[in-house]
């Protein structure tokens, strides 16, 4: 899998959280996991790791997000902008090994894909000033 291919599949997974309880969200990457075609073990162990990486920062990060956009609470931003948004900035702000411009660029394509027309724009307005 490319680097991009699995950030597509940890946004899957991580979109799951807005529709399911902590307590099924690890059921729920497991199903999700075992739909794909063959993940290698190493594919494997890093989607299971950044995606419970990622929902042990969620707090601090969706703290991150909403004092970042004025005006939109937490509960006000689309669920396909907030996983792309939270994703992106556990990227930012607690990955080392990806740059800060690559996060963002990542997280605009994301949403150039998921989102609807706007959500490029919004996305890239959000990172941009938590740069």
């Amino acid at each position: 899998m490319t680097r991009r291919e699995i950030r597509e599949h940890i946004f899957l997974m991580l979109f799951r959280k807005e529709f399911h309880n902590e307590q099924e969200l690890l059921d729920q990457m497991d199903l999700y996991l075992s739909e794909l075609s063959q993940p290698t073990v190493e594919e494997y162990a890093y989607l299971t790791n950044r995606f419970q990486s990622i929902l042990e920062k969620l707090e601090e990060i969706d703290d991150m997000i909403s004092k970042t956009a004025s005006g939109w609470s937490i509960n006000r931003i689309g669920k396909v902008e907030l996983t792309i948004l939270r994703l992106a900035v556990y990227e930012m702000h607690f990955d080392d090994e990806i740059p800060i411009k690559v996060a963002i660029n990542e997280a605009v394509e994301l949403a150039k894909v998921f989102g609807g027309d706007e959500a490029p724009g919004f996305v890239n307005g959000i990172l941009a000033k938590l740069t």
